[in-house]
């Protein structure tokens, strides 16, 4: 896979991003592993933009792990400072479904009632739901609560 090229530009702007960010994986004494390498994978596919520490103290060692994840991975070294890489690859498009009930305006819902005796026919309410009010499992609307201002009683000594 090529490894991900990034302008000047680019890359200062996610080292910005990466600055408050804490190492999500650490690579310890036994170096890059098979399960590291799939953690790392499996946190780029989660983040985009993740920091890996590493616990070696040989800086040519770091800087060309740094090169090989980067072009394995197909991501991009954003910055290694330290024992500290960055590594970014673009997050995959997700097919965002929202909720239904949780949509902003007025919706039309159905509701069945169900009879108290048995045999007969649950009867179908069509209702209209507006942003501020929500249907509750009996099939009633409620209105949102209006906030006031809070009060603290004090208590009084007897």
């Amino acid at each position: 896979m090529p490894q991900i090229e990034l302008h000047s530009a680019e890359r200062r702007e996610l080292r910005a991003q990466a600055h408050h960010l804490h190492p999500v994986v650490m690579v310890g004494g036994d170096g890059v592993t098979p399960a590291v390498r799939k953690e790392i994978d499996a946190a780029l596919d989660a983040h985009g933009l993740i920091k890996i520490r590493v616990f070696s103290d040989d800086r040519a060692a770091r800087e060309l792990m740094h090169q090989e994840l980067a072009a394995e991975l197909n991501a991009a070294p954003v910055q290694h400072i330290g024992k500290l890489l960055v590594l970014w690859r673009p997050q995959p498009e997700k097919a965002k479904t929202p909720d239904e009930d949780r949509l902003p305006g007025p919706r039309d819902v159905k509701v069945l009632k169900y009879s108290k005796r048995g045999g007969q026919r649950p009867e179908i309410k069509q209702l209209r739901v507006l942003g501020n009010q929500r249907l509750t499992p009996g099939g009633q609307i409620k209105r949102a609560k209006k906030r006031g201002p809070v009060s603290i009683k004090k208590r009084q000594a007897p």
